[in-house]
């Protein structure tokens, strides 16, 4: 049984939605607009959220992003929309999965039983995670937040996965199938992603790709991360 928010402002697959998943006994909370569900995942705790695009006051795109940015939870697309680039998108800014409408209830089950068995299994019944520190980085994957020489990183959902996974592996070179496997949980996806998520971090890590410090591309095998020569000795996660 998990406990999910359906954000969807056609009424009649809202409640179509709301019935199904209560047949199923899963707890179910729904509104119908993008600030509507920013409010509830702010006071309550779901284990999945299925989130429609064409929202009346927001479009759910840009909810994605509000939501990522205070949330973790997972997120199923519902929508009409089928243009493939948009579904890359959506999968990129935070999207755990994506529906095309009309589909049935029980592809929707099947979704929400891949992404919430991902989602346990990512949390799992392990001791919380140690803080990693890798030369003058240190990361608190249960606090999620990040510093480099004691200054405080401003990331992203996804720079900060990307940083973790990579630190959490000191030295060793991760292709870049891992890395969409594991952090993006994609099996197919666009080189060009890492690329730009990299850069990013490069950037607020105070490198380039032409003069890297922490971060180093093997071109045509991954990407590794590692302490720089004048950091102090890494110290490898538990």
């Amino acid at each position: 049984m998990a406990s999910v928010l359906v954000v969807e402002d056609d009424q009649f697959v809202r409640s179509a939605l709301i019935r199904h998943l209560s047949e199923a006994s899963h707890t179910v909370r729904s509104v119908g607009t993008a600030l509507e569900a920013l409010r509830e995942v702010a006071h309550f705790r779901f284990d999945v959220v299925i989130l429609d695009l064409g929202l009346p006051d927001l479009d759910g795109a840009e909810a994605l992003k509000m939501l990522r940015s205070i949330t973790d939870v997972p997120v199923i697309i519902a929508t009409a929309r089928d243009d493939e680039s948009e579904i890359v998108r959506l999968l990129n800014d935070g999207a755990d999965d994506y529906l095309t409408k009309p589909f049935s209830v029980e592809h929707l089950s099947a979704r929400m039983s891949a992404v919430l068995r991902r989602s346990r299994a990512a949390g799992g019944e392990a001791p919380p995670p140690r803080v990693i520190r890798v030369g003058g980085l240190s990361i608190d994957p249960l606090r999620r937040s990040a510093e480099l020489d004691g200054a405080e990183l401003d990331l992203t959902r996804r720079e900060f996965d990307l940083l973790t996974f990579l630190a959490g592996r000191p030295g060793v070179v991760v292709a870049r199938k891992e890395l969409l496997a594991e952090v993006w949980q994609q099996s197919y996806g666009d080189d060009q992603t890492i690329d730009v998520h990299l850069s990013w971090l490069r950037r607020k890590l105070g490198e380039t790709a032409a003069r890297p410090r922490y971060l180093h591309t093997l071109r045509g095998v991954g990407v590794k991360l590692q302490p720089p020569t004048d950091a102090p000795v890494t110290e490898p996660p538990a």
